[in-house]
């Protein structure tokens, strides 16, 4: 196994991607390069008088009177007043920071009571052997609501479910980190990465127009159908590709006495506190509703909506959506924890969420560095400036209608390799690539729904990926000496399918049906 994972050409790529992923820094310090990059190349355009035509019309909040778009110097006075005095700021007004540590602060409860451990267990090991890899496979993408839990509880478990059904356990592992990695970006409920990348999308729409809203919502309804899409194609690659090719199992391929790995069903108490979660939950779904329901005159119906048009879309229920996602899950979870016990007073639940912020430390360090470079991006024109050029250069090629996502997600798809992080390259790549295809007439509510596909897709294959090696090691328990390559191997016919059912879905969606991807979302942009 070692030795096939270092030859062929794909894994000799795979080899070459993990390499020059290795030579990068962290991401923390990436950033501060970046930022520190960006302040000197601004210095050296800026002396030079680089310049485009701004597409905006006369008129246009921020348009020069002469009509162009000026790269501004950081590498003078006037510059480093500015990079002093909005540092802090930079960081505060962050969009993605506040809203996403809210809605940790709630996923966070429901966490700790174990109400998601029990959910997630409770799904798997009672679906029926026909629906066994299709039931993984979708619990494993719904897991993403809480991103660890997925990794940590629900690979390790489908493992030992198909072993214990007699049947191979790296499919049911492959599966289910196909389910949590590869489906990363569908899901039925919104979470903790929908904020922030949202945030980072309308921080780079802000380039062409300030006034632009990117909500956490707006890609909700791809996301929805993606899930159904996303869970059937993982369970036909399981059980027409990958499972066949591993054939039949044998014990003495395993590391480990497999006769002591053990994971029991939700007991009858975690089922009572599942039942009475689910009455809060469905209690909390009736009262927010009634909040968007137009045409009752009655007291608190309608309440939410758009006080202007009525309608749900630009209403204050979608503009603080976080809060509704903090709401749901502290309820509920709080609802589980006091049945079950494992959550018994309001220190309980502030444990909980002081746990939770705590494992964010690295998360806020990253915010920090990423809020500079997005800020002197935009101070400098440079990100403008790029995007015009780039969305002249499309034009120029004839890619300027709906065709232009496929290279684009193909192109996020590659940098994925080296830079795993769904947010950190979002941060680099959507003050460009935003902007870009906003001046050929695409939505930013679209441009994200394609990155959040070529981010996903080929989570499953990459090393750089967080959890890669957690992965590995699990795999290695059933398989021993179990190489990387063997394990990319096993994984990248999810890659394909999934990029291939993916785009697909994306294009007849959106451009065939002319569905939008989220509540309120628009499909193309006009100035």
């Amino acid at each position: 196994m070692a030795q096939t994972a270092n030859t062929g050409w794909f894994n000799r790529f795979l080899s070459m991607v993990e390499w020059l992923g290795n030579l990068l820094p962290h991401p923390v310090t990436l950033f501060a390069m970046f930022a520190t990059a960006i302040v000197l190349l601004s210095g050296v355009l800026g002396y030079f008088d680089v310049s485009v035509i701004d597409p905006r019309p006369e008129g246009a909040a921020g348009r020069a009177a002469d009509g162009m778009i000026r790269v501004v110097s950081l590498l003078n006075a006037e510059g480093l007043q500015r990079i002093v005095t909005g540092l802090v700021t930079n960081f505060t007004n962050f969009a993605p920071l506040g809203t996403v540590l809210v809605a940790m602060l709630g996923v966070a409860v429901a966490e700790h009571s174990g109400m998601l451990s029990t959910a997630m267990r409770a799904m798997v090991m009672n679906a029926s052997k026909r629906m066994v890899t299709v039931t993984i496979v979708f619990a494993a993408i719904v897991s993403n609501t809480a991103s660890e839990l997925g990794y940590v509880v629900l690979i390790p478990l489908a493992a030992m479910i198909f072993h214990s059904l007699g049947r191979h356990p790296l499919a049911g592992l492959a599966a289910a980190f196909a389910g949590v990695s590869g489906g990363y970006s569908a899901n039925l409920l919104l979470g903790t990465v929908d904020p922030l990348l949202s945030g980072i999308t309308e921080s780079a729409a802000h380039l062409l127009n300030p006034d632009y809203v990117v909500g956490p919502e707006v890609n909700w309804y791809f996301m929805i159908i993606s899930t159904f899409i996303i869970a059937a194609a993982g369970a036909f690659v399981t059980e027409k590709i990958v499972e066949p090719r591993l054939g039949e199992y044998n014990n003495d391929q395993a590391s480990i006495n497999l006769g002591e790995q053990k994971m029991d069903k939700p007991t009858a108490l975690e089922m009572r506190g599942l039942k009475c979660a689910g009455i809060a939950f469905l209690v909390l779904v009736l009262v927010l509703g009634m909040t968007v329901t137009p045409g009752v005159d009655l007291p608190g119906f309608g309440i939410l909506l758009n006080p202007e048009t009525g309608s749900i879309a630009g209403s204050p229920f979608l503009k603080g959506i976080v809060v509704f996602i903090f709401l749901s899950f502290a309820v509920v979870g709080f609802v589980y924890g006091r049945v079950t016990g494992t959550m018994k007073n309001d220190r309980d639940v502030i444990e909980a969420m002081s746990k939770s912020i705590g494992s964010l430390s690295l998360y806020i360090t990253l915010i920090f560095f990423a809020a500079q470079f997005v800020a002197f991006f935009k101070w400098t024109n440079l990100g403008t400036v790029l995007a015009v050029k780039g969305a002249a250069f499309l034009q120029y090629l004839g890619l300027d209608g709906p065709e232009v996502f496929i290279l684009f997600i193909i192109m996020c798809a590659m940098i994925n390799l080296s830079l795993g992080s769904a947010s950190a390259q979002w941060a680099v790549t959507a003050p460009i690539f935003v902007p870009m295809l906003m001046l050929i007439g695409f939505a930013p509510e679209v441009i994200q729904a394609a990155y959040r596909i070529g981010d996903s897709v080929s989570n499953v294959i990459t090393p750089m990926m967080s959890y890669f090696g957690l992965i590995l090691a699990i795999a290695a328990r059933y398989q021993k000496n179990l190489g990387m390559g063997t394990l990319i191997a096993m994984m990248l016919p999810y890659s394909m399918v999934f990029f291939l059912a993916w785009t697909i879905l994306f294009y007849v969606w959106v451009f065939l049906l002319g569905m939008p991807v989220g509540p309120g979302a628009a499909t193309y942009y006009t100035s």
